[in-house]
């Protein structure tokens, strides 16, 4: 592979990159070995993708006790939650290694509770999702929910019952992180590329956000250049907020990767669910690498340009440019796709994520060039999907490896226009057109 020389402003961003990267990092001593504890009774200590697959498994075991799930990522457990005194659940919580947790609310109620919502206070600004840490619906409102919309707000809230929600504000505003007035590699707002995949008849494409796939129809990787991509599905608003982009070369190589600045890479080896507790990196092309912990699934955020469904809730910051950036795992899994939210990378906020598991069933995609299925039931294995021996602290909690060298020239690529950077962002590729996602 040819190598390409960074152009030195360029050269600079990687550097901020690398910085963010260890900041960031947070790969905890062995957080890739689960392990199985001689004493049944012990509870067993489990990655945060054991965490989808593992609770299925109880849900079906345990039927209405069964009240959602959540990782404690400190002591790398499963809390498995149970309605009432059951002590026949409980046990079985117990001898599948979780940890029991007795709660209220039935996971029954807390659906019909998001019902309610959705019927009475879907409110542009307001946001909600299930907490199992705290059995009940995380109820956020933004900074432009006043007056007669915030009391029919509360008082929907209020009619939920006792302990079954909670209401805060939020001191920003949901919106979705577009950029607008800058160039999007053909359009009037930039985006960033989230994982290269291959569409169901096989040609090379790759995953972003839905809103930015309705905004902008064709894509290309330089600012003033000629487009590379043409979108072929989305959705926004609605059930997600996700679209497909195939590449228009069918000679396009789209590597399963992300790419974490000056040089390094994650490979990317599957794409898995989400876990409440669970700790993410995301990159986008404003604000690069930045690290943080799955709040709630199944989440409904109310944007002005409508109501959208099935999100990830997260405590991970991003700004306008990021939409459609990878979410992703310490062990390579492929979790989401920057949508929107409030805040931004000083104040913090809150970040919403499409997950990438229902945008590869929608689309028919799969991760990568064909070799990486969504595994829905999140059962990690010990490889990461193939990721790289040398596991650095500073290499997105020891994902990327040392792959600088030959991947350097072809990830810095040709990002021109300040928007696909090497923090993780938009289209890049190299002399002889290959092109990398981020």
């Amino acid at each position: 592979m040819s190598h390409k020389r960074i152009p030195k402003r360029k050269a600079v961003i990687a550097v901020g990159g690398v910085a963010a990267l260890g900041a960031a990092a947070f790969l905890l001593p062995n957080a890739n070995a689960s392990q199985t504890d001689s004493d049944d009774s012990t509870p067993r200590t489990f990655k945060a993708a054991d965490v989808p697959g593992l609770s299925a498994q109880l849900r079906a075991r345990l039927g209405d006790t069964f009240a959602g799930s959540y990782y404690d990522a400190a002591g790398r457990r499963i809390v498995v939650n149970v309605v009432g005194d059951d002590e026949s659940a409980m046990n079985a919580v117990k001898e599948a290694g979780a940890v029991p947790h007795q709660v209220r609310n039935s996971t029954g109620a807390l659906e019909t509770a998001a019902r309610t919502l959705r019927t009475d206070a879907a409110i542009p600004g307001t946001a909600w999702s299930v907490d199992p840490r705290t059995n009940e619906i995380r109820v956020t409102a933004d900074s432009t929910v006043t007056g007669a919309g915030w009391d029919r707000l509360e008082s929907t809230v209020e009619g939920l019952g006792s302990g079954m929600a909670t209401l805060k504000k939020s001191e920003g505003t949901f919106k979705t992180f577009v950029s607008g007035g800058d160039a999007i590699f053909g359009g009037n707002a930039r985006c960033s590329l989230g994982f290269n995949v291959t569409a169901g008849d096989g040609s090379p494409a790759f995953l972003t956000a839905g809103h930015c796939g309705v905004a902008v129809d064709q894509w290309a990787d330089d600012e003033n250049g000629q487009p590379i991509a043409t979108v072929d599905q989305a959705t926004f608003p609605g059930e997600g907020d996700f679209s497909l982009v195939k590449y228009d070369d069918p000679a396009t190589q789209a590597p399963s990767e992300v790419n974490v600045g000056g040089g390094k890479v994650v490979t990317i080896g599957k794409a898995a669910e989400a876990a409440v507790g669970q700790q993410v990196l995301r990159m986008g092309s404003t604000t690069g690498l930045h690290d943080g912990t799955v709040l709630g699934l199944d989440a409904t955020v109310n944007y002005p340009e409508g109501t959208v469904t099935g999100l990830i809730q997260t405590d991970v910051c991003a700004e306008p440019g990021d939409s459609g950036g990878s979410l992703f795992s310490e062990d390579g899994s492929a979790i989401g796709l920057t949508s929107g939210g409030s805040g931004d990378c000083d104040a913090g906020g809150e970040t919403f994520f499409q997950p990438v598991t229902t945008a590869l069933q929608a689309t028919g995609a799969t991760l990568g060039e064909g070799g990486g299925q969504a595994t829905g039931g999140g059962q990690a294995d010990d490889q990461g999907g193939g990721q790289a021996g040398d596991q650095g602290a500073g290499q997105a909690g020891g994902q990327a490896g040392d792959q600088a060298g030959d991947q350097a020239g072809g990830q810095a690529g040709d990002q021109t226009g300040g928007d696909a950077q090497a923090g993780g962002s938009g289209l890049e590729s190299s002399r002889h057109g290959q092109r990398r996602g981020h």
